[in-house]
């Protein structure tokens, strides 16, 4: 195929449907599915019963029949539904797709008074399955896992399978230098303190956001008076990181510098992650002491904590 001669929006040109699709392949990165976490959501009926609904929202779907076909872009607006299917005696997995069927290349529908573009429900898919047929010029939105003997479906019966298209991240790296005099814990209790006993930054967390992953380190942390034992990690706003990073430290009573590093992803989507999209929220460092510590850990002025935060889009 030679070289489309005439540029999009080209004064007095023609452009083929073609030249459009092309460029939202284009626009698209060569990425298909929807626009963002919260678009075309599949859940239960507001009153449960044969059936699913679909939130509004547009997607990119992939024209899989020809390789020069390009990509199509669709929007629902408002709530649709589809209907699905009773079980029988044995249960039954469905997938809930997002499908194009252009005449240009495949099936025999009109444009001028058929879909082109629609949800279909296809029976009978693997119960592990998470991806369009092959062949279908589609992208998957939900996989429903239903029961035997069951007509009404619920929310527990779907599996989300959308992916955002080109999902959206935002990086935030802030140090935190403390200066001050010299603060310390001691002793051998497992209880977790906020060390030293302030705020260190406060992240304005994205409301697309699904996930925040976090580099959270500490630089000349000090460690004196006896062989050091304890543990360092993270509170983003009400939600501590579930890992913590051993301090494991025998080296007598002489003062002397440690750098510690943890690495942790918050989801904020469960949980008390998922309130926090859309809002300031504090990060804190959290330290204890080990029945096993005989030292003291301090943090002065020369102590630089560096927060290095991703947040990342994802099913909402």
């Amino acid at each position: 195929m030679a070289l489309v001669p005439v540029p999009i929006a080209t004064l007095g040109a023609e452009h083929s449907a073609q030249q459009f699709r092309m460029m939202i392949k284009d626009l698209a990165r060569d990425n298909q599915g929807v626009t963002t976490g919260s678009d075309l959501k599949v859940t239960a009926l507001s009153t449960p019963g044969a059936g699913v609904q679909i939130g509004d929202g547009s997607a990119v779907i992939a024209g899989k029949v020809s390789p020069v076909q390009g990509y199509y872009n669709a929007y629902n607006i408002g709530s649709d539904t589809e209907d699905v299917p009773a079980t029988g005696g044995t249960g039954r997995s469905d997938m809930l797709v997002l499908r194009v069927e252009d005449p240009e290349y495949e099936g025999t529908r009109d444009p001028a008074v058929d879909p082109i573009v629609f949800f279909e429900v296809i029976p009978n898919v693997s119960s592990t399955a998470t991806t369009a047929p092959a062949g279908y010029s589609a992208i998957p939105l939900a996989r429903i896992d239903i029961p035997a003997s069951t007509a009404t479906i619920t929310n527990a019966m779907i599996k989300d399978l959308r992916q955002v298209a080109n999902p959206r991240r935002e990086r935030i790296l802030t140090p935190y230098y403390a200066f001050g005099s010299l603060v310390e814990i001691s002793g051998t209790s497992s209880t977790w303190k906020t060390h030293p006993n302030l705020t260190l930054a406060t992240l304005d967390i994205p409301s697309w956001a699904a996930v925040a992953k976090i580099v959270f380190s500490v630089t000349n942390l000090r460690l004196a008076d006896g062989a050091v034992f304890g543990a360092f990690r993270f509170m983003l706003g009400t939600e501590e990181a579930g890992q913590e990073v051993w301090i494991d430290d025998n080296q007598g009573a002489v003062a002397r510098r440690a750098y510690v590093e943890m690495i942790e992803t918050i989801s904020l989507t469960t949980g008390p992650g998922a309130a926090m999209r859309g809002t300031s929220q504090p990060i804190k460092a959290r330290m204890r002491t080990d029945p096993l510590n005989d030292g003291k850990i301090g943090i002065d002025n020369r102590t630089i904590f560096k927060i290095d935060v991703e947040f990342l889009e994802g099913r909402l």
